[in-house]
């Protein structure tokens, strides 16, 4: 982050500039966090961020016409990248994805007046923490043999239907894609709980995601010191190859604290 100050609008600026834009909000930082020269904002072309301050607090902006509709990829994309970038030099708090004010004044007046006090505590509380998210993705060959070693039932019920057609094993391969189901759930509850357990002498915060796939082995956000990162990385590296061939772990970050902050519209209350 620079130390350049942005400036804000000029008095004068015309009625029909004041009524054709509004301002996104992407999260709340400190006060002497300044964007980039090259930070780049929602919208095509990508919107210049600014900053508006109110005592301890700031919050990250920027213009958009009123006119616009949002939700596209590239402005999904470009407020993680803004707001995972200032985590990286900066606590940030982030707000939900379209969260749009009407003017500059509004951001000071509607969000950060009023609340500066809880929402400086909460950035002290973030103050050199980043989230990481841990995903585990099984081998399907590999935790289907292992399933079948294990489950006799389920070894018998493969034999079965081995060769045989669809609408001859209808009921048995109901029964045994209800006992691979079940067998995965529990062997990702046991796999996130191992994870859990192997990332544990970094104190994280933890929070336990829904599945994204039928064969996910472990889908966590962890919230950690950003310096340990190297720490984190060493551990999953550890568990990989305790796993190998059996699961394949990915870790995504550092990234903005999404799902550790309530993410509150702007003037709701605080």
């Amino acid at each position: 982050m620079s130390t350049e100050q942005t400036e804000r609008p000029e008095q004068g600026d015309s009625d029909e500039t004041a009524t054709t834009t509004a301002v996104y909000v992407y999260g709340i930082v400190p006060s002497d966090v300044e964007p980039e020269e090259h930070a780049e904002g929602v919208g095509n072309p990508p919107a210049e961020v600014s900053v508006v301050k109110s005592g301890r607090i700031a919050a990250l902006v920027s213009e958009i016409p009123t006119d616009r509709a949002l939700g596209t990829p590239d402005d999904l994309e470009a407020h993680a990248a803004l707001l995972d970038g200032t985590v990286t030099v900066a606590p940030v708090l982030p707000l939900r994805f379209g969260a749009v004010l009407t003017d500059r004044d509004a951001v000071a007046a509607e969000l950060l007046e009023g609340n500066e006090d809880e929402l400086a505590s909460a950035l002290d509380q973030l103050d050199g923490l980043a989230q990481f998210v841990v995903k585990g993705r099984y081998d399907e060959r590999a935790i289907l043999q292992e399933i079948l070693e294990e489950n006799s039932e389920a070894a018998q019920l493969r034999e079965q239907i081995r060769g045989q057609s669809e609408d001859a094993t209808r009921e048995a391969r109901m029964a045994l894609g209800e006992i691979i189901n079940a067998t995965i759930e529990a062997k990702r509850n046991e796999d996130t709980r191992r994870t859990v357990e192997a990332l544990s002498s970094l104190d994280p915060m933890v929070n336990e995601r829904q599945p994204t796939h039928e064969q996910d082995a472990v889908h966590i956000a962890v919230l950690v010191e950003l310096e340990r990162q190297d720490e984190l990385e060493q551990a999953l590296q550890e568990l990989g190859r305790e796993w190998e061939d059996r699961v394949e772990i990915s870790l995504l970050g550092p990234m903005a604290a999404y799902d550790f902050v309530a993410k509150s519209d702007p003037g709701e209350g605080g």
